[in-house]
């Protein structure tokens, strides 16, 4: 008579390494969503962090309103997205233009832009630029703050 468990033994030969095998597949497939899901956070993080540089960067252009608020409510600060910058930056209000779009040019890239539109003492700034990593395929991005001066 043979014993039970020789005859147990070799029924279950090769379904141990079946396990493994799916057991890999499985944590493989697992290890591939993590990545997946980490890469899609470190692109918002990166996409907050750019909106979060240009709301200090519409506050930055705020003080300088404020400081001149004769000019600014004469509209002599309105910019527009496609205007140039400012060249001759001997003026504060041409120093300030300058150096903000310096700044947004130099934080978010070659194509970044800002303007200002005041209409008395409410006064409108926007910083634009692309953001095509964090918002999955639009061009542009804007951050809109309304002040008033």
């Amino acid at each position: 008579m043979k014993p039970v468990h020789a005859f147990n033994l070799r029924k279950q030969r090769g379904v141990g390494l079946i396990e493994i095998l799916v057991a890999v597949l499985v944590l493989s497939i697992g290890l591939l969503g993590l990545a997946g899901l980490q890469l899609r956070t470190l692109r918002n993080n990166q996409s907050a962090l750019e909106r979060g540089m240009a709301v200090v960067e519409t506050h930055a252009l705020a003080d300088a309103l404020r400081a001149d608020r004769t000019n600014a409510r004469n509209g002599l600060f309105d910019l527009a997205l496609t205007d140039p910058t400012p060249v001759s930056p001997t003026t504060f209000r041409g120093k300030a233009l300058a150096a903000w779009r310096t700044n947004i040019v130099t934080l978010f890239g070659a194509g970044a832009t800002g303007s200002v539109d005041c209409n008395g003492t409410l006064c409108v700034i926007v910083v634009q630029w692309d953001d095509t990593r964090g918002t999955g395929g639009t061009a542009t991005y804007n951050v809109q703050t309304e002040v008033q001066i």
